[in-house]
């Protein structure tokens, strides 16, 4: 077993950029304030002082002028990292994202790829209003062409952020910003998570609680509480959502016969409803219940200290919804 150390979230990703950049000269960073000032969340601290401007390199406040620079680089030999500050700025990358890295493997027959990663923070709280708490992972999976992961954890921050910068397309990688001084063990060294796997985070046996990103902590929290009125819930981390490991989230709802899909985004026409659907459809006979789904309040986040909390998801609403399934009351 490789050995461990205690790290953060934030700097976990952060051990990824390096290692990458270390080991593969064509790995560079874009994105605003990225360069001396380390990140606005010092989430690429120590980068510029290492690999200089030509490597990690400041973008104007032009989010559509420097992603297409990014894709263009991708196109003729670099593996940009480009950075969106938040993930609510996605709004102003998206021709290039949909239209153009997307597109273009497919479009040239094969001649071009587009390995680029797209890192954003995403996530409510801290009280910054509708346009900086929005997480819109929901956009990106719509798009054939497009990666997409979501970690929980900070050894799976790292091993997917390593396997994202060594993928031959383009990734979307969403971190939440809340998550960033959580702490854990993260494997030393090289450490990659294969894009499209799964993890079970606990082992349960009467309701199955699938959770993306900073909705896996309430479900392990969901789950703690449900122990205490005796049921067992399993909690598993999809992790990666493009492609996504129906077969581990099947066999665990074909154990517990029960499924709760849980997420921090807009519930409507969201991440939600499309887990919900694809594990009914694959363990239909296996369910004693319709699959249940729990998203984020479908409204513009409020900046309130006092209602923003109101638009997430907690763990007692979570539990209180999962022993009501167990015993057939929903």
């Amino acid at each position: 077993m490789p050995s461990q150390s205690q790290s953060t979230y934030r700097a976990a990703v952060l051990d990824a950029l390096f290692g990458e950049m270390r080991r593969d000269g064509s790995v560079i960073l874009l994105g605003e304030d990225v360069g001396a000032a380390g990140g606005v969340f010092k989430q690429t601290d120590g980068l510029f002082a290492e690999f200089g401007t030509e490597r990690v390199i400041d973008t104007p406040i032009s989010e559509s002028g420097a992603f297409g620079i990014a894709v263009g680089a991708a196109m003729t030999g670099q593996r940009p990292v480009f950075e969106v500050m938040f993930g609510d700025f996605l709004t102003l990358i998206m021709d290039q994202l949909v239209n153009q890295a997307a597109k273009i493997q497919y479009m040239s027959a094969g001649q071009f790829s587009v390995p680029l990663v797209v890192r954003t923070a995403v996530g409510i709280g801290g009280n910054l209003g509708p346009q900086h708490s929005q997480s819109l992972h929901a956009w990106p999976v719509h798009i054939p062409g497009l990666k997409v992961v979501m970690p929980s954890t900070p050894a799976d921050a790292k091993g997917l952020m390593t396997a994202a910068i060594r993928d031959d397309g383009p990734v979307v990688f969403f971190e939440d910003r809340t998550l960033y001084n959580l702490r854990d063990a993260v494997p030393d060294g090289d450490h990659v998570v294969p894009i499209g796997s799964a993890a079970v985070k606990h082992e349960g046996r009467d309701v199955t609680i699938i959770a993306v990103g900073r909705m896996v902590h309430i479900a392990l929290a969901a789950a703690e509480l449900l122990a205490k009125e005796d049921i067992s819930a399993e909690v598993v981390d999809p992790r990666s959502l493009v492609p996504l490991d129906l077969d581990t989230l099947v066999t665990s709802v074909k154990k517990t016969s029960r499924a709760i899909v849980v997420d921090g985004g807009y519930r409507q026409y969201g991440i939600t409803g499309e887990i919900a659907s694809s594990v009914a459809e694959l363990a239909f006979d296996w369910l004693d219940a319709p699959v249940f789904r729990i998203g984020g309040a479908d409204v513009p986040i409020p900046l309130s200290k006092t209602l923003e909390p109101l638009a997430l998801p907690d763990a007692q609403r979570l539990a209180r919804d999962a022993a009501a399934l167990v015993r057939g009351q929903r």
